[in-house]
């Protein structure tokens, strides 16, 4: 059960006991003091009395010139946290984004706003029936005619079995490239069959 608010807690009994930090004592660390200025999250453990010396004796700013103390008053008042003069961001005029934290995108200017709001290209999918043709020519949709060509050409070339020694695999991989390719070009000559023809020009 944790302790009430205010009640200070009992010590587990069964738990090793912290030693006090400072020198020659044998008493238990109960109490945590920061370890050093450039380390307030890492604590050395005291007694009672020997905690209260060590902070009687704490003085953060020892060091320190007069302007150090003003530049770590300053940034303790906005929590060390990056600050602006007012109105650095505000009126008419656009703020750089590095000034302001944007994960989401949300306000305008900002990288990844662009990047949200950009209108994204159509992608044109390829019909069901020629996805495989597709595949097995590495070809994306949609495919001109030229680099079809090519596509074959360099894929002849590669499974002919006069390079790969009649071997069985290279063999009807080829038989599946063929296939493929004559059903592409039939698709594409179709394509074209049906695109509406340029006017003639007239004749003087």
């Amino acid at each position: 059960m944790p302790p009430r608010r205010g009640q200070k807690p009992v010590p587990d009994p069964d738990q090793p006991r912290r030693p006090c930090d400072a020198p020659g004592c044998d008493s238990a660390g109960e109490f945590r003091a920061p370890r050093s200025r450039s380390a307030l999250n890492e604590y050395v453990w005291f007694c009672l009395p020997h905690v209260r010396e060590y902070n009687s004796a704490w003085d953060y700013y020892k060091g320190m010139g007069p302007a150090e103390i003003e530049a770590n008053l300053r940034q303790d008042t906005g929590w060390q946290r990056p600050t602006w003069r007012l109105g650095r961001l505000g009126g008419n005029s656009r703020f750089s984004a590095e000034y302001l934290a944007d994960p989401l995108g949300i306000l305008r200017d900002t990288p990844l706003h662009a990047q949200r709001t950009r209108p994204r290209e159509e992608k044109r999918e390829a019909p069901p029936e020629l996805r495989a043709a597709l595949d097995v020519m590495g070809l994306v949709w949609p495919v001109e005619a030229p680099a079809l060509r090519a596509r074959y050409k360099e894929l002849a070339k590669q499974l002919h079995p006069d390079l790969n020694g009649a071997d069985r695999v290279s063999e009807d991989r080829l038989k599946d490239v063929n296939r493929a390719y004559s059903l592409l070009r039939q698709r594409l000559g179709a394509s074209r069959a049906r695109a509406p023809a340029e006017p003639a020009e007239a004749s003087p």
